[in-house]
């Protein structure tokens, strides 16, 4: 078995994360930093020029994404 390391999603906290407005709800968002990251080691991911690090980075990254994409959701469902 592989074990899969990854950046806690934690790490972006502090720099990472927005609240942006919608519909009258705020929503998680990333910064304009952080989502030109994500699309950085997407693009790598996809040439197969990812080093062990930016791995355990991207995928920290699309944990965030999955949590957020769960808590727009509920905020959502329930507004």
């Amino acid at each position: 078995m592989i074990t899969q390391m990854m950046v806690q999603p934690s790490f972006w906290v502090d720099s990472g994360i927005k609240l942006s407005k919608i519909r009258d709800v705020y929503l998680f968002k990333f910064t304009e930093e952080l989502q030109s990251r994500l699309e950085e080691l997407s693009q790598k991911k996809k040439a197969g020029l990812l080093t062990l690090e930016e791995h355990a980075e991207l995928a920290g990254i699309l944990e965030l994404d999955r949590i957020f994409t769960l808590l727009n959701a509920k905020i959502i469902s329930e507004s």
